[in-house]
């Protein structure tokens, strides 16, 4: 059964929009509550307690009061943790034993976007199945327990420092990074006054930019969205190597000493090698936008490599299923579970400069034998409600292209799970042949959306 409103990455859309209205996010909160409180079933007296954190948008504030006011209905206590990365609260749920963490946030997209995504007991997304289940309460409408029986309220104080202490725990003891100078950007958002003390308290030198959020800045022109600008830091400041995060820093792009991006799949790469030198790789999983390159040289490690759908999510199941400890996408959610729950945009930093401490070799020799393909994605806004699945020219066009490029190529169309737009991606060995086969699709997309508004 599908879900109503929760989506591949919780609820989120245009703040003032539904659902996210005070109104709904209060009755959410509500709706989520009752669920823990069934859920766990504590000792009589007890009440289950959440852990919310939220990026720097202005519109956390207003949430995050809503939210409060829906637990204490529902008889949950609330910890306010302030601005704090998505994995923070996925951390901190799981090491202070709280029933569930919730985060204010809408990762990459613009400030006038908000969503809300909740983290379980152990600090792992929810299950589709408890999703559902906070909807159907949400359906129920929204009460309120007696007042003896009120959730209460309060602030935890050191919930940066705990963070802090945990990212440097990833990093090898016997490692620094001492002589390193390395540019930061934070995207003015959640990890704006956390990634530049974990960098620094390891020893790099750190030039940090993106680290003055006014609340209507986050992700605007900086981050991992936009690494042109980490690579101009990189260039005009003479940086070693650049570190990308995202709003809410579950995701990480880098750049080398020469300006050169590297995504997801390439940090992927580099952090593959290590775990391969130390015994600890069996087998990796990418997503359906992985590079076709990046594919073919974890086979050459002789490594086994699946694709699950987009989302971080899809890939942690399908890494669980498997028993496998690393995966990731191309946008650079990285997820390592042999040092966190969940995608941890500094924590998958750490990793990748561990590896490259331990070879003593740069960025880019670090990806010498990582031959990627070319690709090219092409985002076209869809009309809502429009099937475009069904639609005969765009079938009949991925249907030539697919075959057009045999063996030499990909073709992959698919939704935004988070933006109304359709994704056209296209890949193979000839890079005009790629833009070619791209442009066509992206047009005839186009023109069928075209037509039905």
């Amino acid at each position: 059964m599908s879900r109503k409103y929760f989506g591949t990455d919780g609820v989120r859309g245009r703040v003032g929009d539904a659902p996210i209205t005070p109104d709904f996010v209060m009755r959410l909160g509500y709706a989520a509550g009752v669920t823990l409180v069934m859920r766990e079933q504590l000792p009589k007296g007890e009440r289950p307690t959440v852990l919310i954190g939220k990026d720097t948008r202005i519109s956390g504030y207003m949430l995050e009061a809503a939210l409060e006011a829906g637990f204490s209905a529902a008889g949950v206590d609330v910890i306010l943790a302030g601005p704090m990365p998505t994995p923070a609260v996925a951390y901190l749920t799981r090491a202070l034993r709280l029933q569930a963490g919730v985060v204010i946030s809408a990762s990459h997209n613009p400030f006038y976007d908000n969503g809300i995504k909740f983290f379980s007991a152990g600090g792992a997304k929810l299950p589709d199945a408890v999703e559902r289940e906070i909807e159907a309460h949400l359906d129920e409408g929204m009460g309120c327990v007696s007042s003896d029986r009120l959730g209460r309220a309060r602030r935890i104080e050191d919930a940066a420092g705990r963070y802090i202490e945990f990212c440097k725990s990833t990093f090898p003891n016997e490692l620094d990074l001492r002589g390193m100078k390395i540019a930061l950007d934070c995207a003015h958002g959640a990890a704006y006054h956390i990634a530049p003390k974990v960098l620094h308290e390891l020893g790099a030198e750190v030039v940090s930019v993106g680290v003055r959020p006014d609340g209507l800045n986050i992700n605007d022109g900086v981050g991992a969205t936009s690494p042109e600008y980490l690579r101009d830091a990189v260039l005009t400041h003479g940086a070693d190597i650049g570190i990308a995060l995202d709003g809410d820093a579950d995701r990480v792009v880098m750049v080398d000493a020469a300006g050169e991006i590297y995504d997801g799949d390439k940090l992927i790469y580099v952090i593959a090698v290590a775990m391969k030198r130390s015994g600890k790789l069996n087998g990796v999983v990418g997503t359906l936008m992985s590079n076709l390159g990046f594919e073919h040289a974890i086979g050459r490690m002789d490594v086994p490599f699946a694709r699950a759908k987009v989302g971080d999510r899809y890939v942690l199941e399908m890494m669980q299923e498997k028993g496998w400890r690393l995966g990731g996408e191309n946008s650079g959610h990285i997820l390592s579970l042999d040092h966190h729950t969940t995608g941890d945009g500094i924590v998958s930093a750490l990793q990748v400069l561990a590896s490259l401490r331990e070879r003593g070799v740069s960025l880019k020799e670090a990806c010498v034998d990582l031959v990627f393909y070319p690709q090219r994605l092409i985002n076209v806004r869809m009309p809502q409600g429009f099937d475009w699945r069904s639609d005969s020219r765009i079938a009949a066009a991925e249907t030539a292209s697919a075959e057009a490029l045999g063996d030499r190529g990909r073709v992959l169309l698919r939704p935004s799970g988070t933006e109304p737009l359709l994704r056209v991606m296209v890949e193979g060995s000839d890079a005009d042949e790629v833009e070619r086969h791209a442009t066509h699709l992206a047009d005839t997309v186009r023109a069928a959306f075209g037509e039905t508004v």
